[in-house]
């Protein structure tokens, strides 16, 4: 008989960006891991240059950044950090994205217009990425853009059990702030005792990005608390717009629900001075000290990652985590 054999154990290790660094120290924490120590600094002419300082030729490799402002410069790091680990021998790279950027360009509303969501996975690709981890992308059908696994991890359950556990004895309406979304909010209506369902009815400008107009509710919101649930606060123009078009309608409260929090330009303000009572968020992007606000709730999304990584790791179920419906 020729030739060897060898069984090799094997080792996880995780890496982060300079994005989000806070959470990536909350998902190692509940891994029982540390980070990899990394050098990373900027020339000055603003190239990225990154090395890991430990070895990780065989490691199943987890990658995590969250594509924050300055959104380009955060998704470039991630990318030569994924190159570095490929041309340094891991076995298998995932990259995790709390926050996909970009996810919100996935079709041609009009001629000549790119589809920067593909262009994203596509890079990843290139750059030597195997799988893909992404928390509530803006549509589901960005998982079929890159050519490899991708685990779509959703919010839902921990924002659901926040909600459930405070306002579940009242009486209460889950409400879509467009059409678009009112699968997810089937689930949330699922989760909290089959609460009736509402959306607004919107009209948006595709000349004029971030603005939207709310037409009317259609659905029953009177005298109900009202969660309204989306997947990312940018200007909060929307979600405002339809708070104040929930109370027009006789509602009793609104509550904000939402996974992402940009809160880019006038968000705060917007959500500061809005009727609804509290804007609940969870951790993917980070949050300055100076964009806090009173009413504003923030949950950790790190037990989600964490699990997933495991999963992943341990060739389990992710889909187990989310009762067979991820």
């Amino acid at each position: 008989m020729s030739g060897m054999k060898r069984t090799t154990e094997k080792n996880l290790m995780v890496f982060s960006g300079r994005a989000h660094p806070g959470l990536a120290e909350e998902v190692v924490e509940q891994l029982g891991t540390g980070l990899v120590p990394t050098s990373a600094y900027d020339f000055a002419n603003g190239e990225i240059y990154v090395r890991f300082e430990e070895s990780v030729r065989g490691s199943d490799a987890f990658v995590i950044q969250s594509h924050t402002s300055p959104i380009n410069e955060w998704i470039m790091e991630q990318l030569i950090m994924v190159d570095a680990l490929k041309r340094a021998s891991a076995k298998r790279i995932t990259v995790v994205l709390p926050f996909y950027g970009y996810a919100r360009q996935d079709k041609k509303h009009r001629g000549r217009e790119p589809i920067s969501a593909r262009l994203m996975a596509d890079l990843f690709k290139t750059a030597g990425a195997d799988r893909l981890i992404c928390v509530d992308l803006h549509t589901s059908q960005i998982q079929g853009f890159f050519d490899g696994p991708v685990d779509h991890l959703m919010a839902l359950p921990i924002l659901s059990e926040y909600v459930r556990t405070k306002y579940g004895d009242q009486k209460l309406a889950v409400v879509s702030p467009d059409a678009g979304r009112i699968k997810v909010a089937e689930q949330w209506s699922a989760r909290l005792n089959n609460a009736p369902l509402a959306f607004i009815h919107k009209t948006r400008d595709i000349e004029r990005p971030n603005e939207t107009v709310a037409n009317r509710v259609v659905g029953e919101v009177k005298n109900r608390v009202c969660i309204l649930v989306d997947d990312m606060i940018d200007t909060a123009g929307t979600i405002t717009k339809a708070a104040d078009a929930l109370y027009a309608e006789g509602a009793a409260g609104v509550v904000i629900a939402a996974t992402h929090a940009i809160l880019s330009g006038p968000a705060v303000d917007r959500l500061k001075n809005c009727q609804a009572s509290e804007v609940i968020v969870t951790n993917t992007l980070p949050i300055a000290e100076d964009r806090r606000f009173d009413k504003l709730t923030e949950l950790s999304i790190a037990p989600l990652i964490s699990r997933a990584i495991r999963e992943v790791f341990e060739d389990g179920s992710v889909t187990s985590l989310f009762e067979g419906r991820a």
